[in-house]
This record gives C-alpha cells, sequence and structure tokens, in this order.
C-alpha cells in the first residue's frame, strides 16, 4: 500500500493481505500461539478498516499495520498466562509418572514455517525469521513483560530504530531502551541470544539418521545422535524426559506403541520435523499421532518435542489423515 491518503476500503484490504504472512509471524512470536496469532492479525485488518480515515501516509502502510497487531497482542496478553512448555514446570519426571494432561491453551505452540516466513523476503530475512520461531526462543520470549517483548521483536526482528518503537508502543527513548536491555539480559539467562544458522550438512545428515533410526525403531542408534542433556517432551503431557538412556528407556517400555511408526518431513519453527504415523488406523493404515520437531544443536539432537495434538496439528501442516504401513 503507496503511502498518502487513505484508500478505498476494497483497495486496502488487498494490500493488507500482502503483510498477512509477516504480521501472523510478528503476532506468534508474541503469542505462542498460532490460533491467537491468526485471530490478531484478523483484528488488525478489522481495526485498521475500521479506522482508514486516520491514515495519513506519515509512515508506511507496513508499519501502521505492525503497530496495530503489537497493540493487538499486549492486550491479548494482559488477559491471560504466557504459555509454557514441559520443561518449564519442573524438574525431569520418572518414566513410570501419572500421565497428566493441562490444558492446549497453555503450551506453546509449533507453527509451520509457511504460516509465518514471507516467501518474497531475502535471503537475510528469511535467516532472521526461522531463528526467531525457534520453540527455545519463543519460549524464553514468554517470560518477558509484553512491551519488553514488543520492544525486542520490533528491534531485532524488524529492524526498528529506538525512537519508531517508542512512538509504536507510546514509551520515550529512553525507556524503550531500558526495556531493550532487561529483555536482552533475561534472554541471556536463558541461553537463546546467540542466532542459530541453517543446518549444515553435517546436521542434515543427523537428521536422515535420525529419521532412520526411528522409523526402523533402533534405540541404539537413535540415542547415539543425541546429547548428553538431551531433553524430550509431549505436550500436552506435563511429563518431560532428560538423557538418552532415559529417552530409550521411555520408547522401548510405555512409548513402545510407536514402532512400526512412519515420518512424513514438514517444517516448523525453523527446524526439521515431521508428522508422525503409528500403527492403529482403521484396515492397517497408519494413524496420526504427534508432530515431531527437533531442535539440534552442533552435532547432536538437543530437543525432542512430540506434540501429540494431531487433530489439531496434522490438518494446519497438511499431512493426510492417514498413511499406509510399509
Amino acid at each position: 500500500m503507496a503511502e498518502g491518503p487513505s484508500p478505498a476500503p476494497q483497495a486496502a484490504l488487498l494490500a493488507m493481505e500482502e503483510h498477512r504472512t509477516a504480521l501472523t509471524g510478528h503476532c506468534y512470536r508474541m503469542l505462542g500461539s498460532v490460533a491467537e496469532a491468526e485471530d490478531a492479525v484478523q483484528e488488525t485488518f478489522v481495526r485498521a478498516l475500521g479506522h482508514l480515515e486516520h491514515f495519513e501516509g506519515r509512515s508506511s502502510a507496513r508499519t501502521w499495520l505492525y503497530r496495530i497487531a503489537t497493540h493487538r497482542c499486549i492486550d491479548v496478553l494482559q488477559e491471560r498466562a504466557h504459555r509454557v512448555r514441559p520443561m518449564e514446570l519442573g524438574p525431569p519426571g520418572p518414566l513410570d509418572a501419572p500421565l497428566g494432561e493441562r490444558p492446549g491453551e497453555e503450551w506453546l505452540e509449533p507453527v509451520p514455517d509457511a504460516l509465518v516466513v514471507p516467501s518474497h523476503a531475502s535471503p537475510a530475512e528469511l535467516v532472521m525469521m526461522r531463528q526467531s520461531i525457534r520453540l527455545a526462543f519463543v519460549a524464553a520470549l514468554q517470560h518477558l513483560p509484553p512491551r519488553q517483548r514488543a520492544a525486542l521483536l520490533l528491534t531485532e526482528v524488524l529492524d526498528w530504530s529506538a525512537a519508531e518503537v517508542a512512538e509504536a508502543l507510546e514509551l520515550t527513548v529512553p525507556a524503550v531502551n531500558s526495556a531493550l536491555q532487561r529483555a536482552r539480559a533475561t534472554l541471556a539467562t536463558k541461553d537463546v541470544s546467540a542466532p542459530r544458522a541453517a543446518l549444515s550438512e553435517q546436521q542434515a545428515s543427523l537428521v536422515d539418521r535420525y529419521v532412520d533410526a526411528f522409523e526402523r525403531y533402533d534405540m541404539a542408534a537413535l540415542t547415539a545422535l543425541l546429547h548428553q542433556e538431551v531433553n524430550m517432551s509431549m505436550p500436552p503431557l506435563s511429563l518431560w524426559i532428560r538423557g538418552p538412556q532415559q529417552v530409550a528407556l521411555w520408547m522401548e517400555g510405555r512409548g513402545a506403541a510407536c514402532r512400526g511408526s512412519r515420518l512424513v518431513p514438514v517444517s516448523a519453527n525453523g527446524a526439521p520435523a515431521f508428522g508422525q504415523y503409528k500403527p492403529g488406523g482403521p484396515d492397517g493404515m497408519l494413524a496420526p499421532w504427534a508432530l515431531n520437531v527437533l531442535e539440534i544443536e552442533g552435532e547432536h539432537i538437543v530437543g525432542l518435542n512430540y506434540f501429540l495434538d494431531a487433530k489439531t496439528l496434522f490438518p494446519r501442516f497438511g499431512l493426510p489423515p492417514f498413511l499406509p504401513a510399509r
């Protein structure tokens, strides 16, 4: 949308659609929920269309939309607690612990890359956008107060100046700089301040070996790929596990029904991910079970995230309802 006089509503809506993916990414980082992010973007468009007469072209339409979306996210965050991962709720549990579930709205959700990373972004923008939707980064953001969170994202991801952020958040420049300092200090304590590069060839090979080991259900081969401090979680279950030996014991014990699974690759949170189908579907088919998102550091897998809400996640990622068994 060009700067200047307010356009007609239909033209304005068409122009807004060009920013939908990027705005959804921004709202997802703020909220940690795909559904809430999509709702926030839709509300942003409604508010923008309702206030076209106030858009005077002093800033770009993109900036104007981000301001509206950011304030909508802040409103949402003031009405609920932040979303979490199982690792934030307490120490790893014993393998025979009760499998208690918590409501879905409490959990950080995975997001398809295509939903939040614009296809027209430059290579440098793509790297930043994928880095900024990593599970660990988005989880750490949830611990920041809403305005700190917004200031950090507008500065670090969108490359806004402190003055632009101050105007958008209705703060002074010193207040923005103070918020950024506190936000960066908080992220540093969670070891997510350093950027992560795209997967190397060696890491891509690591992912291939994970798929091969999992589908063969070879726990010796699989655990050889894991970091000694690997975490395995299964939202909405609150139980989580740490260490390769515990992962193997779980897989061969309470998780043994996953033997014979197949993995279908997708892209989630800027990381390798898979739709997992396990035996138990109709007519001998494999049924959807979990969306698996891997976290990789160096030469090892440091996070195994098995999101069990297949009913919601598989359609969101465009995965088929069943797969034939091998």
